[in-house]
């Protein structure tokens, strides 16, 4: 089967891991503007991360026979430095007019502040000036912040913003947000992620119960405990669980297909060939 993984953070992973994806059969990948572990304090390195981002780490995955796309924001765990923050989206124009750049996010929540909010919105409006789909970060489930709550705010502000609710995801959805998610037009996103979000077992669950339609499932790999491979083993969990081909299909490459091709930038190539590493150089 032909996989493409519509949430990762491939910056962070190893050669290894692009072997192991390709032999599993993802052949595209879409990677989001994550908080790499350091909060940046000048526009530049935002820019720079943007650059190795749409340009090196593209070619980087060719190598292994990979097509990868990009998503470009500020993260809502970077929109607590208000000043630093809108100076970056003043000049992040440039990244998003980039032909890798597919997408612009993840945007939304962390903390639930009135700064994320505001960067939330700004970036909102520059994904419609651009024409360009819009990946939502719910936040996560802590003692101090509710995903609930956050979701629910979210999906408030995205009611008053006049874009076609078919252009925005909603991700990293729980049992306990997929009632508000689907109510609404918006895809829902879910996500295979060790300990913080859900296993193979509960997004079956949740298929069985929302169906199939403008939902996307993402591994969110990244440099935490988390499995770029988790969308294979999800898909043959699903064929063990009763679901058809036609529907392992349908989420594990037909509907991150049908959202990202909403922006013309998004033509995977999707019978790249693998370069033995072994004979590649530098």
């Amino acid at each position: 089967m032909t996989i493409i993984e519509p949430h990762i953070h491939m910056l962070s992973r190893t050669t290894d891991d692009y072997t192991a994806m390709y032999e599993a059969g993802i052949r595209c990948v879409v990677e989001p503007s994550f908080w790499q572990g350091f909060t940046r304090r000048h526009p530049g390195t935002f820019f720079d991360y943007f650059g190795l981002s749409l340009d090196f780490e593209h070619t980087r995955a060719l190598r292994y026979g990979i097509d990868h796309y990009s998503c470009i924001s500020v993260n809502p765990k970077e929109a607590e430095d208000l000043p630093l923050a809108l100076e970056t989206l003043k000049g992040i124009g440039s990244y998003l007019d980039h032909p890798r750049c597919v997408c612009v996010g993840e945007i939304g929540f962390n903390l639930i502040t009135p700064n994320e909010e505001r960067v939330f919105q700004e970036q909102l409006e520059l994904a419609k000036a651009h024409a360009l789909p819009v990946l939502v970060h719910t936040p996560h489930d802590t003692p101090k912040v509710s995903k609930k709550t956050g979701t629910a705010r979210i999906l408030d502000i995205l009611r008053e913003f006049d874009y076609d609710p078919s252009m925005i995801v909603v991700d990293h959805n729980t049992e306990e947000t997929m009632p508000l998610t689907r109510k609404t037009d918006y895809w829902a996103g879910m996500t295979v992620y060790p300990y913080s979000k859900l296993n193979p077992k509960r997004v079956v669950d949740i298929l069985k119960q929302w169906g199939l339609e403008r939902i996307t499932v993402n591994s969110s790999a990244d440099w935490g405990v988390s499995d770029p491979c988790s969308l294979p083993k999800t898909a043959d969990f699903m064929a063990e669980q009763g679901f058809t081909p036609k529907q392992v299909q349908q989420i594990m490459f037909d509907n991150p297909m049908a959202f990202y091709s909403q922006t013309p930038k998004f033509k995977p190539q999707l019978e790249l060939p693998y370069i033995d590493p072994a004979i590649y150089q530098r």
